[in-house]
């Protein structure tokens, strides 16, 4: 108790620090493949794509995270047994946070896509083994997490390539696609709006306080679905057929009808993620805050203001600026080719399973999630279409990334403690 009302201060700016310290390695690798199917689609560029995940992952944030935020700081590990000494919780929150961040920036430079839910989950784990025991960590729900990483790039996988087939028969196969897109494109963009502002709405707005029953969710998520359908429609309309692509490749112009669709799923992706993923970044840092105000006291549930939300997005969109390029590049290019509409596909499939998930307040991975839907799209062209190498080096980096923020987590958990402690 003593440490932390000496250090309280101390604490909180380092809390603070490390926060922006990972959220900056979330920008940097799990918003960049967020954003890497639009990019290496050609749909748009990489500085439009961090205009939208500064707009959107903030959105996404500050009305939707707080759900999962609550699994990350207290579902994970029990701290009862140290409620007589709190200063271990803070100085494992801190462990976590820089083991995460430190490892999430070692994957950004080697372009790996790895997951921010692994590297924090892992760290958290590994110095509740360190500092407290295996009965500390809550191995059901440690299940349920490694359960959602098997379950969520398969989900995301089966949706995109669902997707991929309907626009095949829709609009692809028709007599003449370029109509048949302007046709079918307002449903799609439809969709879009429909599914993210449903869950959102749903379940994401209790921190808010705003409570909505069903039918009026039903209700306004039609609308807001509808209105984005218009403004798909008024985009969509603008696009006008390119003969001379249209002789080298038979669908440029579909493609191009695609472009103004992808914008949408982006925002949407952006959005979800703001939604999911800054939990990884702020859950252990609202941990720190609350026991350093409330004098040491190990609550099981604490408040989350709406500042370390903000920061978290901050942290975000810094990250994706300054080195989302690499990841960005493996996601978008290397797995197979993306086109608008596969592009299109890959990223709708893994917002939808992102949102699902961040309502339910189960923190899976964006990355399995994205990488899923990318895949999916490459098997509906026949498994030759994907590079097998890249997807077996990106999965490889998901086997090591708990391990690794396991072990950083436990040393730096005995360094912070012998610096505090002697």
């Amino acid at each position: 108790m003593e440490i932390i009302q000496l250090h309280g201060t101390l604490f909180i700016g380092a809390a603070i620090v490390f926060g922006l310290y990972m959220t900056w390695g979330i920008g940097a690798n799990d918003v960049a493949n967020v954003m890497g199917t639009s990019v290496g689609s050609g749909a748009i560029t990489v500085t439009t794509a961090i205009i939208i995940a500064a707009i959107f992952e903030f959105a996404g944030a500050a009305l939707a995270g707080g759900h999962v935020t609550q699994t990350i700081r207290k579902g994970i590990i029990d701290p009862s047994s140290i409620t007589q000494n709190p200063e271990i919780l803070v100085f494992g929150m801190l462990a976590a946070l820089l083991a995460a961040a430190v490892w999430l920036m070692l994957a950004s430079m080697r372009g790996w896509p790895v997951s921010t839910t692994h590297s924090i989950v892992g760290a958290v784990v590994g110095f509740a083994i360190a500092a407290i025991g295996l009965e500390a960590v809550n191995w059901g729900k440690i299940g349920q997490i490694v359960a959602s990483w098997v379950v969520s790039p398969v989900l995301g996988g089966a949706i995109s390539f669902v997707l991929m087939i309907s626009i095949r028969k829709l609009i692809l196969n028709a007599d003449h696609p370029f109509e048949a897109a302007k046709r079918w494109g307002p449903v799609y963009v439809f969709l879009v709006g429909f599914i993210i502002s449903l869950v959102t709405i749903f379940k994401g707005l209790k921190h808010l306080n705003i409570e909505l029953s069903a039918p009026a969710s039903f209700v306004i998520a039609t609308l807001f679905g509808l209105a984005t359908a218009a403004i798909g429609y008024v985009l969509i309309q603008r696009v006008k057929v390119d003969k001379d692509a249209d002789k080298d490749f038979h669908y440029a112009s579909v493609e191009k009808a695609f472009v103004p669709m992808m914008l949408f799923t982006a925002c949407g992706m952006a959005f979800a993620h703001g939604s999911n993923d800054v939990a990884n970044g702020v859950g252990p840092m609202a941990a720190v805050v609350g026991l350093v105000q409330s004098g040491g006291e190990v609550a099981q549930k604490s408040e989350l203001p709406i500042w370390i939300l903000l920061i978290g997005g901050v942290g975000i969109v810094v990250g994706l600026a300054t080195y989302g390029y690499k990841v960005m590049r493996t996601i978008g290019t290397k797995i197979t080719e993306l086109t608008p509409t596969r592009g299109f596909c890959a990223t709708m499939a893994a917002a939808t399973t992102v949102v699902l998930a961040s309502r339910t307040g189960m923190p899976v991975s964006t990355t399995h999630i994205a990488v899923g839907g990318v895949i999916g799209v490459g098997i509906a062209r026949g498994i030759g279409a994907l590079d097998l190498r890249v997807i077996g080096g990106i999965i490889m980096s998901w086997i090591i990334t708990l391990p690794i923020g396991g072990v950083l987590a436990a040393l730096f958990y005995f360094t912070l403690r012998g610096m505090f402690m002697g």
